[in-house]
């Protein structure tokens, strides 16, 4: 039987009311918040193998595999490159073709059960990109948190930081946009990812406390000849460079701040991650508030991550409306109270953390023109 199950008919048999949602929400912080890079997100389905051909790859037909861009494609023991659906070429009525970039370890078998990830590359910078790097230890507050550092002959550096599900491999899909324009890259795992230190708990905070990491980062930048960063975050990496564009102390460092689908609304993400892992409907409202109380988030808080009017430097916003993780009207409305400092870039049929991979070029035209006048 299902943990989600066991929790509904616990519910509903053997403890009261209270005690349930109490239970839900522990399985909720327990499970949903629990950093699961490779784990499928809301509206993220499985998608089978049909063949792999050359530069074919025939995938069951679904909204996901006919999702527009270029992806990774992920399961168990492999990983490949898929590009966007190619038409015109024979294939079931039940199955789509896309462009098979590459296999970057392991066998696409027919039958095989995999998902699309925005994380496109596996790997290091040298080994998925051909870049020169450096491994580095960033000290944080709970220990040694490992970087990579791309060097790059400009003073101002950008900062990068992974979202949830996902690692610090996933930023690699713009390290050679930002090499070719001589930005050095200090690509950050935080507490709770691979290699990094563990929290006593386990938990992702949806960026509540995982910011002081990305703060250890700018002095380590700063310490190391950056005259100005740029924050760069996805997912929740959005939300700690936001947290740190307020709280830090070298705050006056931070010259702007490139997000990537933030989550503006903890509860509704919070909620979502909880419905994915099959806590049942009924119980999803108490379990979130108990889920975030369980894990410390502050449930009397406004949901919104960081009030707009405390922000003094340009950001970009990158979002979509068909983000079911991080609700694009939170992205909308904190645009629309600062216009003059923040830009939105709307990304259609993009789902969460993906803006890149909808459309590159256009994502990165649009990251040029406003990374220029902070060169």
């Amino acid at each position: 039987m299902r943990l989600g199950t066991v929790v509904a008919v616990t519910a509903t048999t053997v403890i009261g009311a209270g005690a349930a949602a109490v239970a839900a929400g522990r399985y909720a912080g327990d499970v949903a918040l629990k950093p699961s890079p490779g784990r499928p997100f809301p509206g993220d389905p499985r998608l089978t193998v049909h063949s792999a051909a050359g530069d074919h790859l025939v995938l069951t037909r679904s909204l996901a595999s006919l999702r527009p861009g270029t992806y990774g494609l992920t399961g168990a023991g492999c990983h490949a490159v898929v590009g966007p659906v190619v038409h015109g070429t024979p294939h079931p009525a039940d199955a789509v073709v896309r462009r098979l970039v590459r296999v970057t370890h392991g066998t696409l078998r027919p039958g095989a059960r995999m998902r699309l990830t925005p994380q496109v590359h596996a790997g290091n910078p040298h080994d998925a990109l051909g870049l020169t790097y450096e491994e580095v230890d960033v000290p944080g507050e709970l220990g040694t948190l490992p970087a990579w550092l791309v060097p790059g002959a400009r003073d101002t550096w950008v900062l990068t930081v992974h979202g949830l599900g996902t690692t610090r491999e996933h930023p690699m899909v713009v390290l050679p946009f930002l090499h070719r324009h001589h930005f050095p890259v200090l690509d950050l795992a935080y507490r709770n990812d691979p290699g990094a230190p563990h929290t006593a708990d386990g938990l992702h905070h949806l960026g509540d406390t995982e910011w002081r990491d990305l703060d250890a980062a700018i002095r380590y930048a700063v310490q190391h000849g950056a005259r100005a960063v740029v924050l760069y975050g996805w997912s929740a990496g959005a939300t700690m460079a936001l947290r740190a564009a307020v709280n830090s102390a070298l705050r006056d460092r931070i010259s702007g701040l490139v997000l990537d689908s933030p989550i503006l609304d903890r509860h509704a993400t919070v909620r979502a991650l909880a419905a994915a892992r099959r806590i049942p409907r009924i119980l999803l409202p108490l379990a979130v508030r108990a889920a975030e109380g369980h894990t410390g988030l502050p449930v009397d808080r406004p949901a919104d991550a960081v009030d707009p009017d405390e922000l003094g430097v340009p950001v970009l916003l990158f979002h979509g409306p068909e983000d079911t993780l991080a609700p694009w009207g939170a992205s909308r409305s904190f645009a629309a109270r600062r216009p003059e400092l923040i830009t939105l870039a709307p990304v259609p049929l993009a789902p969460h953390a993906a803006m890149w991979n909808v459309a590159p070029d256009r994502y990165e035209e649009t990251l040029r023109r406003f990374l220029t006048p902070l060169m």
